[in-house]
């Protein structure tokens, strides 16, 4: 995948509307895994031919812990960032007819899959990218953040891909990014987490609406870690129990 190259950039001030609107054409399987993955090709009248990851629903491993319908988290995840005012992940919508079902549709980013968190680590040129990365897998409690989640673009931008196992009421936050234990939020992104707080807590918010595929608990638990995080701004130190997901690329 690393030679593929995208025409429609997470930038195109249309590109929601293209992933909603756009045709599908060839679907490529993705292997490896955990859940049915695709790369698509789309066809748009306007914008032409782009690239997605299609996720359909009924290609999903049933888990123990989080519910069917992982397609909606990554939507979530997406439109969190978006509250937050922070784009570290890919356009993503929800695609109702997709062609092996509904599913979510994440604008492919191109990407060399050596280039990994546990490269990119390496010397500080990413180091603010990754400590945000870090605070917002905190604060969306996500369950996988697997070194081979974290891309970087052809512009120098990092990226946080497959967020299906995120905002599970109980504590699941399994990341490889514990680098930056210890590190001193800036008060510029509190205020944003403040922000996105307010927003989630208010249930007339749009937020209410773009979360509405999490439960009631989930919300709350959402809300409860940002006021945490706001009480002690400092990204936590690793925890006791299982706190890297596994395999850890």
């Amino acid at each position: 995948m690393a030679t593929l190259s995208n025409a429609w950039r997470p930038d195109d001030l249309w590109v929601e509307d293209a992933l909603r609107e756009a045709t599908f054409g060839e679907l490529r399987f993705i292997p490896y895994s955990s859940n049915d993955v695709y790369l698509a090709r789309l066809s748009h009248p306007e914008h032409g031919e782009g690239l997605a990851v299609y996720k359909p629903r009924d290609g999903e491993n049933p888990l123990w812990d989080f519910p069917g319908g992982l397609d909606r988290r990554e939507v979530a995840a997406y439109d969190f960032a978006r509250l937050l005012g922070w784009p570290i992940v890919p356009p993503t919508v929800l695609r109702p007819d997709g062609p092996r079902g509904a599913g979510s549709l994440q604008l492919f980013i191109e990407h060399d899959p050596s280039q990994h968190y546990f490269e990119l680590r390496e010397g500080d040129a990413h180091d603010e990218a990754l400590v945000r990365m870090a605070v917002f897998d905190l604060l969306a409690n996500n369950a996988d953040r697997k070194g081979g989640h974290v891309l970087l673009d052809p512009e120098g931008r990092l990226w946080g891909i497959d967020n299906g196992l995120c905002f599970h009421e109980d504590q699941k936050l399994r990341t490889v990014i514990w680098d930056y234990a210890g590190t001193r939020i800036p008060e510029k992104w509190c205020e944003s987490i403040a922000c996105a707080r307010d927003a989630v807590a208010s249930e007339a918010s749009e937020a209410a609406a773009l979360l509405a595929p999490l439960s009631d608990p989930e919300r709350r638990a959402l809300v409860a870690r940002c006021e945490a995080l706001l009480a002690d701004p400092v990204l936590p130190e690793m925890y006791p129990w299982r706190c890297v997901p596994w395999p850890m690329v």
